[in-house]
């Protein structure tokens, strides 16, 4: 049974104007995260990200359809009872949402103290939580005197503070610099693989869903329009949507007006492979071109690694007899494939 299930899940909300069309934020989804997924959501502005993970954790009530947590339907939940489940449920935020007036270790215990817990099991608990977070030296020290990053680890070790078995991190690392972003991607990796929570990441960057997510959905216009393992979704995307986030961190093969420049540049045939995890190295595939006598330039494309499983494009410039450079092609096919426009029905 997933952890989190959502079925035909709608949300929308009244007309602005009288007379006017009520706005659908989130529109009929259906997503089932597993125990242990780092499961991200990834749209732009406007998609309806925010508004899921809302409905996730009960903040906002579905218009339509059912959020089941652990077998659990929580939109049939009185209040008293959504309270108890949010205690399972941490949540980090993009603006870290810290209380100013707090210290560090008092910003950590805070749900420790609503949740009436005894005052000797929050200091223990708040210790360890400022060790795993590498904070132990600022736990006297305000909001203010932190840097991005060190609030963010704060609201990392505030959201683990009852031991929710899930963990929502609502675009939290959008307000960081790249160094910053890639250390609280580790840190959420840690709290993944060590302590099993299962984690649900909001987030427009393609990057944080390459870093960190095992699974992937992609939201446009509050729909759901492709799902599943990262690597299969960015090594292949079949949406429209899913492709232009694709194109953001990868560079795929080029468009006619790209090719145009690129033939102006460079003499040879222009000629495009494409790799995915179990199919011929790029190492190999250049070996073979010096092989049989194919002089070769890298021209455009490039080569993405997601947990060890590479994928992407380069197009080549071939120089050398066109017997060679067919002969060439014709053993790389068999591993590979290869798309050289103008020759294979392209521009």
């Amino acid at each position: 049974m997933a952890l989190i299930t959502l079925e035909n899940v709608t949300k929308r909300y009244p007309a602005p104007t009288r007379g006017g069309v009520p706005l659908v934020a989130v529109d009929d989804v259906s997503l089932e995260i597993e125990q242990g997924d780092v499961y991200g959501i990834i749209g732009y502005s406007g998609a309806g990200k925010s508004t899921l993970v809302r409905l996730v954790n009960a903040l906002e009530p579905a218009s339509t359809g059912r959020i089941l947590i652990d077998g659990r339907d929580i939109t049939a939940l009185p209040e008293r009872e959504l309270r108890k489940l949010r205690l399972g449920i941490g949540m980090i935020f993009q603006q870290f949402n810290l209380f100013s007036s707090r210290t560090v270790r008092g910003n950590i215990a805070y749900p420790l103290r609503v949740a009436r817990r005894p005052a000797r099991e929050i200091g223990s608990r708040v210790d360890d939580l400022l060790s795993f977070v590498g904070l132990t030296d600022k736990a006297d020290a305000y909001p203010e005197q932190l840097s991005g990053g060190q609030k963010q680890r704060v609201g990392i070790a505030r959201a683990l503070a009852t031991g929710p078995r899930i963990l929502l991190a609502d675009e939290a690392t959008s307000a960081l610099d790249p160094d910053t972003t890639q250390e609280v991607l580790a840190l959420l990796r840690r709290v993944n693989e060590e302590f099993g929570v299962t984690i649900l990441v909001i987030t427009h960057e393609m990057d944080v869903i390459q870093s960190l997510a095992t699974k992937v959905a992609v939201m446009d216009r509050g729909r759901v329009v492709e799902h599943g393992d990262v690597f299969d979704v960015f090594s292949r995307p079949r949406e429209d949507a899913s492709e232009r986030f694709v194109s953001t961190v990868v560079r795929g093969v080029p468009s006619p007006v790209e090719l145009a420049a690129l033939r102006e540049r460079h003499p040879g045939r222009i000629v495009t492979f494409s790799f995915r995890d179990g199919t011929r190295s790029q190492a190999s595939v250049f070996v073979t071109l010096a092989e049989s006598g194919v002089g070769f330039e890298l021209v455009y494309g490039g080569i993405n690694d997601i947990r060890g499983r590479a994928f992407g494009h380069l197009t080549l410039a071939l120089t050398g007899p066109d017997a060679s450079i067919d002969a060439a092609l014709d053993r790389i096919r068999e591993s590979t494939d290869v798309t050289e426009p103008g020759r294979d029905g392209g521009a």
